[in-house]
């Protein structure tokens, strides 16, 4: 078990490494060396720093479109993972997946899809598997709110609550789906982990910006996932800072106003979890200074890395493939 010191500065260096990829890569993206889409969690580091710490190296994980910091957060190989933006054949995904597919079985990593609700049945037979085979792993799975208005949704849900499956379903509302808000989508008044809980599953609501109280709330979940009683659901309120998709900021389109961006911006994850150990002398302002520069290296490292790597042979795009 961490120690509440070591784990805020733990928390704070994820959110900080997600934070600093994710802005490199929006700033170099003109560069026009990475040509898949890319979806940035800016501003929404909290959860998946606070989940993947949570989870064990060999629990599953599946995650959406936005997932560079769900597979950072659960361990995943920086290098690799910038490799494969840019289509390079030491990317996590051979470099045939791009931003959004990403997959790395070493650190139980199973996926992402750009398929809206697509990753959260996957994510329920990941449950079964493990119940199957009777071992005290789980299975995580991340989506957006935008994933609650597919069927699919409710199916895996009902089906995980009448198993009881060890699956923690991790919703991540940041309030739009592309660019409709939550008012042109659902009723007023709507609770999305109330839904959850009228299906049978144990659910709650959490501040999607206070990676502490995420790590809190997501440990005492997995205690009870590993000895059986599952499903858990969390609504996480969260915001995305730049566009849906890309590196630029969307608020000149109309919608959404730069007051509620601000309102957001000002609640900043990172600013949150800093102030608060600085104000205990947990950590020095020295020390920020230290592990931004290592971050830095880090990053830089990583995009020489990708830069350096070669294309994938041509004969590859027919290896891996499923056929019956």
């Amino acid at each position: 078990m961490i120690k509440n010191t070591a784990l805020g500065v733990e928390l704070l260096l994820r959110m900080k490494r997600i934070r600093l990829t994710e802005e490199t890569i929006a700033e170099r993206y003109c560069e026009w060396k990475m040509r898949c889409p890319t979806h940035l969690c800016t501003g929404q580091e909290a959860v998946a720093a606070a989940v993947g710490l949570a989870l064990r190296t060999n629990d599953f994980a599946m995650s959406t479109h936005r997932s560079h910091g769900h597979y950072l957060g659960k361990g995943g190989d920086l290098k690799k993972m910038i490799a494969e933006i840019f289509g390079k054949a030491t990317g996590c995904s051979s470099g045939k997946g791009g931003s959004m597919h990403l997959i790395d079985l070493d650190v139980g990593f199973k996926g992402s899809t750009a398929i809206v609700g697509g990753s959260i049945p996957v994510g329920v037979g990941l449950g079964l598997s493990i119940k199957l085979h009777g071992t005290d792993q789980i299975s995580c799975v991340f989506f957006g709110d935008g994933s609650t208005e597919e069927g699919v949704f409710y199916e895996s849900l009902n089906f995980a609550v009448l198993k009881r499956l060890p699956v923690l379903f991790i919703c991540e509302n940041n309030l739009y789906s592309v660019y409709s808000p939550l008012s042109v989508r659902q009723p007023a008044g709507r609770k999305i982990y109330e839904i959850a809980g009228a299906i049978g599953c144990m659910a709650a609501h959490g501040e999607g910006n206070d990676a502490l109280e995420i790590y809190k709330l997501v440990s005492e979940a997995i205690k009870d996932l590993r000895n059986g009683n599952g499903p858990r659901f969390f609504e996480l309120a969260t915001y995305r800072w730049r566009e849906h998709c890309g590196p630029n900021f969307d608020n000149d389109i109309g919608y959404r106003t730069e007051k509620e961006f601000l309102s957001w911006k000002d609640r900043d994850p990172i600013r949150f979890l800093e102030k608060s150990l600085l104000s205990q002398s947990t950590i020095t302002p020295v020390d920020i200074e230290k592990m931004e520069a290592s971050l830095q290296k880090e990053v830089d490292e990583a995009f020489e890395y990708a830069e350096n790597s070669p294309f994938p042979a041509e004969e590859e795009a027919f290896s891996d493939l499923f056929r019956e």
